[in-house]
C-alpha cells in the first residue's frame, strides 16, 4: 500500500481519516459539477460548534442571481455567507460570488504565515483561469501564500481540471490535502486531476472527507503564534 495516500472506494464504509499532520487555521474547498450536493452533505454533518473558517469556490452559472448561499445556509448549523471584498475570514463558510475570483489576503500585505484573524477576503474580476471565474486554483494558491502549511485544501466532484494546481501549491507548502474519491464523485475529472497533480494525503468518499474535516477542527491551530515566512 502507498503510505502517502489512503484510497477508499466504498462510499458507505470509509476507512478512518488519517490524523491531521499539524494544526491548521482554515480550510479551502473547491467543486464544480455535483458540488452543491457534496457541500450540502458536508455542511449537514458539521456541528454548530465547528470553528475553523472555510472558504469555497463552486462553479455555477453567472448569468442569473445565485441562490447557493440560501440553499446551503438553510441546512447548515454554521454560518454560510457570500464573500464580500475586504470582509474578515471568520468561522463558518464563505462562498465566492458568481463571476468573481475569491482570494485570501493578509493585513499589511507581504508574504508571511498569518493567523485567521489577520486575513481578509479579496474579490477580483481578472481574466478567467481554467475557463472559470471564480477559479478554485486562484483561491487555493492565495491560501497557500497566506497560510503556508496551516491551510487544508479539499477538492470535490467536478468536470474540469480547476483545483489541481492550487491543491499542489498547498501540498508543496506542507498543508494537508484531501480529494473526494473519483469513484463516488458525480463528475470524476476534477478529483482525478487533483489526485494526479497533488498526490494528496487522503482520498475518500464524502463520509471520510467529513470525518477528516471534523478531525482538522479538533486540531485547529487556534491562538498558536504564526512563524515568519519569507518565501517568494
Amino acid at each position: 500500500m502507498n503510505n502517502e495516500r489512503m484510497v477508499n472506494h466504498a462510499p458507505s464504509t470509509p476507512g478512518p481519516a488519517p490524523p491531521p499532520p499539524g494544526p491548521v487555521d482554515a480550510i479551502v474547498l473547491g467543486a464544480s459539477a455535483g458540488g452543491v450536493d457534496a457541500l450540502l452533505a458536508i455542511l449537514c454533518a458539521l456541528p454548530s460548534s465547528f470553528m475553523l473558517p472555510m472558504a469555497a469556490v463552486v462553479h455555477i452559472p453567472c448569468d442569473k442571481p445565485s441562490l447557493l448561499v440560501e440553499v446551503l445556509g438553510a441546512r447548515a448549523r454554521i454560518v454560510v455567507r457570500e464573500a464580500c471584498d475586504k470582509d474578515r475570514l471568520l468561522p463558518g463558510l464563505v462562498i465566492a460570488p458568481p463571476d468573481y475570483h475569491l482570494l485570501l489576503d493578509v493585513d499589511g500585505g507581504g508574504l508571511h504565515l498569518a493567523r485567521a484573524q489577520d486575513v481578509h477576503l479579496a474579490l477580483s474580476n481578472d481574466a478567467l483561469v481554467n475557463y472559470s471565474r471564480p477559479s478554485i486554483d486562484v483561491l487555493f494558491q492565495s491560501a497557500a501564500e497566506v497560510f503556508g502549511s496551516r491551510v487544508a485544501g479539499i477538492v470535490l466532484t467536478g468536470a474540469n481540471d480547476d483545483g489541481a494546481r492550487g491543491l499542489s501549491a498547498i501540498k508543496e507548502r506542507g498543508g494537508p490535502c484531501a480529494v473526494q474519491s473519483p469513484d463516488e464523485a458525480s463528475a470524476r475529472r476534477m478529483p482525478e486531476a487533483a489526485v494526479a497533480s497533488a498526490q494528496p494525503q487522503f482520498v475518500a468518499p464524502l463520509n471520510g472527507i467529513i470525518q477528516w474535516i471534523i478531525a482538522l477542527d479538533a486540531h485547529r491551530a487556534g491562538d498558536t503564534e504564526a512563524t515568519a515566512f519569507h518565501g517568494r
